[in-house]
């Protein structure tokens, strides 16, 4: 009789279980897949989060809980939620799972003005080389359709960050409005009121004081706060939802990043743009060396840490800008000339027309037919930055003089305090002291 040479039939119950058992691990893994690869904000903003969400949220490495820090405003739901968002990966790494090894990180910082930043998407998406690089979105509170907008976004990788303690995150408490604040030019002793008024004798406009409060905030986590950008030693590229950014951008802010040690070793940063926002360059064949515009504005983490130590200067001073608070105390107190250095030809252009958080709205539009007008000529779709040109110095350059002491809008001694508070968010550990408003 022929031997049987057949693996022995398994046990009904036993196969059925082991197929089970496989399909429940597969449909594990490809969920795990999926979420991991979406990274979706809104459904996270959506739900409730619980504990064991926080947990598997924090990065490993040494990420600042708020809740140790003292003194900070009680945070409201909302941004405990965009605290633990910000933890969140890069989306598009299954796309794009390496970035160059000389890319220079992208930052847009962005307020409520959607059809402003469709525009900059649309003209970021044109750039040469973003795909190579990592875009940062940093958000002054949350708005679902600025988000939508943003998880739109597929030509590069992508982080999100919302200011967790930006105004409009808390509609009835500080740093939002507050019901016993004072308002306008009130008296705090007749009123009854809190709230300390500028120079000026105007009380704080939460509306207004977001600006200068995102933008800090936005800088000491983006240089001091994210894995992402934890090693990262080469410039960081700085641009604002009005900003329409030309094809050849990113190709030339590399080669002016590569040549300001060597042809303008005095330089702190390499700009896009020139640092009057009507200019668009003028075409000569040379590079020119003036005061840091705020338009495609870029650094390395050596002006980071200088700019870091003068977080008093900066969150004292009674200026509700933050450009105008840097040109008028920060960039004085290094003690000369702080220039950067650009081509001849812009390849950014700022096209607001509106400023603050307007913008929104059937009613508020501020851009014709949710479009711009601008040429975008065969010359920007090119690098048009030549290494044999020499440096030309802009000697005498516009600016505030000595004695100039703000516009105002920044004298509430609370919001001093929370901007000292930023700078050391991300230093902080739990024996340290933190910097308080009558240090």
């Amino acid at each position: 009789m022929a031997a049987n040479c057949k693996n022995p039939r398994p046990k009904a119950g036993a196969y059925r279980r082991f197929l089970s058992l496989v399909l429940v691990t597969l449909v594990g893994v490809l969920l795990l897949v999926v979420l991991l690869g979406t990274n979706s904000v809104s459904n996270f903003v959506s739900q409730s989060p619980n504990e064991s969400s926080v947990k598997d949220l924090r990065p490993r490495y040494n990420y600042t809980d708020y809740r140790l820090i003292p003194n900070l405003p009680k945070q409201s739901e909302l941004s405990i939620q965009l605290e633990k968002l910000n933890q969140l990966r890069p989306r598009n790494t299954d796309l794009y799972p390496k970035l160059a090894k000389n890319h220079i990180t992208i930052v847009l910082y962005v307020h409520n003005r959607p059809q402003y930043l469709k525009v900059v998407v649309e003209s970021l998406s044109k750039v040469v080389g973003i795909s190579e690089t990592l875009l940062i979105v940093s958000h002054d509170g949350y708005f679902e359709e600025m988000n939508k907008i943003v998880e739109g976004i597929k030509f590069c990788q992508v982080k999100q960050i919302f200011a967790p303690y930006s105004p409009h995150v808390f509609p009835d408490s500080f740093p939002g409005v507050s019901p016993n604040d004072c308002k306008d030019k009130d008296d705090a002793a007749k009123k009854h009121c809190v709230g300390k008024p500028d120079q000026y004798g105007n009380h704080r406009s939460p509306k207004i004081v977001s600006l200068k409060h995102h933008w800090w905030w936005m800088m000491n986590t983006v240089w001091d706060g994210l894995k992402e950008t934890e090693g990262h030693t080469g410039h960081i590229l700085f641009i604002e939802e009005d900003h329409f950014i030309f094809p050849n951008a990113y190709r030339n802010l590399q080669k002016l990043a590569a040549l300001k040690p060597k042809l303008c070793p005095d330089c702190y940063a390499a700009n896009l743009a020139p640092s009057d926002v009507n200019s668009r360059g003028e075409n000569w064949d040379c590079l020119i060396a003036e005061r840091m515009g705020n338009v495609g504005y870029s650094f390395n983490r050596t002006v980071w840490r200088k700019i870091h130590t003068k977080a008093r200067e900066f969150c004292l001073f009674d200026e509700y800008n933050w450009d105008i608070t840097m040109w008028a105390t920060v960039y004085p107190s290094f003690g000369g000339p702080v220039y950067t250095l650009r081509g001849p030809k812009t390849s950014a252009v700022h096209f607001g027309k509106c400023g603050l958080h307007q913008g929104h709205g059937e009613k508020g539009v501020c851009i014709d037919n949710g479009a711009v007008n601008i040429a975008v000529e065969d010359v920007d779709k090119v690098v048009n930055i030549n290494s044999k040109w020499e440096v030309r110095f802009s000697e005498n350059q516009p600016g505030y003089k000595a004695g100039f002491k703000g516009w105002g809008g920044w004298g509430d001694e609370r919001d001093r305090a929370l901007c000292l508070k930023f700078a050391e968010m991300h230093h902080f550990t739990s024996t340290d002291s933190v910097l308080s408003s009558d240090d």
